[in-house]
């Protein structure tokens, strides 16, 4: 089973990447980071570009399985299709949210290391709300913990 404690210390290290749906939203998101003092490793594209949603969250979530980056965020249309492929990568727990609840309790609760971003569903102000909610956000731990170690098991299972 693996271990789902956390340090405490939030990294200024991320990934991001989108498909070409998501390309203005996650520059938009970028630059939000930046003026943070985040520093942002792009596996995205170009605006302009295209590139189907499963060819940018497969090389992201590999470098959170691996341990190069604790957190990163992904965006395409609806964030379901990001969030789908880089829970595919054993290790990675990716959340698509909408919400400012949804974005808290992904990281307090679940211990999400990826939150998946729709560009058609939310907007670039609430985008950066979420943004900021989730990388304040702490795993809690205690009640979530097993959970979070049962969410793990599956994914061993599934190997």
């Amino acid at each position: 089973m693996t271990d789902v404690t956390e340090d405490k210390t939030v990294s200024t290290a991320l990934a991001m990447g989108s498909d070409h749906l998501g390309a203005d939203l996650r520059m938009a998101i970028k630059a939000h980071l930046a003026e943070r003092g985040f520093e942002v490793t792009d596996f995205g594209i170009a605006p302009g570009q295209e590139i189907d949603y499963p060819d940018i969250a497969a090389p992201v979530a590999r470098a959170v399985a691996g341990g190069q980056f604790p957190r990163a965020i992904l965006v395409c249309g609806t964030g379901i299709g990001m969030a789908i492929a880089a829970n595919k990568v054993h290790g990675v727990r990716a959340a698509s949210v909408g919400d400012v609840y949804s974005a808290r309790k992904a990281r307090s609760s679940n211990n999400a290391q990826i939150l998946c971003l729709g560009s058609q569903v939310v907007g670039p102000g609430l985008a950066l709300e979420l943004v900021d909610t989730w990388l304040e956000a702490e795993f809690a731990g205690g009640r979530s913990a097993p959970k979070v170690a049962k969410i793990d098991a599956l994914d061993d299972v599934r190997r």
